[in-house]
């Protein structure tokens, strides 16, 4: 698998170049999300670490096996930043978007050597063709997901021809709604199944490297999400 090729402008220069980057809340499902993920920061992490079968290790090391060092990576939806933004950071110029201050608080504590930026994920803008890599672990469900087409695009317009997209999308069907008791607190969640999430990342221009179902056991029950590593289609006019 060929590296992606490398550019000029780092991930925190492309970052800086678009103006306006405040999170967006001007609905409730927003606001749910954001003061949700301040109110249980710290908790979350002892979540995360309770999760039985968790596999985001396992898929970040095939993304990392497919970057050169120094790559141009955006975590989006980063959280506390643990593990996955502070392990990219080791080795590569990561930038952290999180609409939760309290999160990136954190972060800023856990992944030093990343910069962090306050923002929602579903209107936030990079420079095109500036990046190596994506990710979103856990993140996109909590966008409507009448928005995940838009969203998708966007992600690819700002790879580079050969980039990676690393993200985690629901396996268990269709749902968008309000969840009373998520870590203590009411949260947000939304998604299409496996089969709709394929069609808009083909949409979007993306090959599927890898596309698995993988159920895990997390301290409220069994869970099952669909992990996808996928590549940015060279457009037509690139192949020439």
């Amino acid at each position: 698998m060929p590296f992606p090729a490398r550019h000029p402008v780092g991930v925190r220069r492309a970052v800086r170049a678009v103006a306006g980057y405040p999170p967006s809340v001007e609905d409730v499902r927003r606001v749910v999300v954001q003061a949700g993920y301040d109110r249980m920061a710290r908790e979350y992490l002892d979540y995360i670490a309770a999760i039985e079968g968790d596999p985001r290790l396992r898929f970040l090391a095939e993304l990392q096996n497919r970057l050169r060092p120094g790559s141009t990576v955006l975590d989006l939806g980063c959280g506390a930043g643990e593990p996955c933004t502070r392990l990219l950071a080791q080795e590569h110029d990561v930038v952290g978007v999180d609409i939760s201050d309290g999160q990136l608080r954190l972060a800023q504590e856990m992944a030093s050597h990343a910069r962090f930026v306050q923002a929602d994920l579903a209107h936030f803008q990079v420079l095109p063709e500036t990046l190596d890599a994506v990710t979103a672990f856990y993140s996109l469900t909590h966008v409507p997901r009448d928005e995940h087409a838009r969203v998708l695009l966007d992600v690819a317009t700002w790879l580079k021809p050969g980039g990676l997209l690393l993200l985690t999308l629901s396996a268990r069907g269709e749902t968008d709604g309000m969840q009373d008791d998520f870590i203590g607190v009411p949260m947000y969640f939304s998604s299409y199944g496996p089969d709709t999430n394929r069609v808009l990342l083909d949409r979007a221009g993306f090959e599927l490297l890898i596309d698995k179902v993988v159920e895990m056991h997390e301290p409220g029950g069994q869970s099952s999400f669909q992990w996808v590593l996928a590549q940015r289609k060279a457009l037509q006019s690139e192949r020439v």
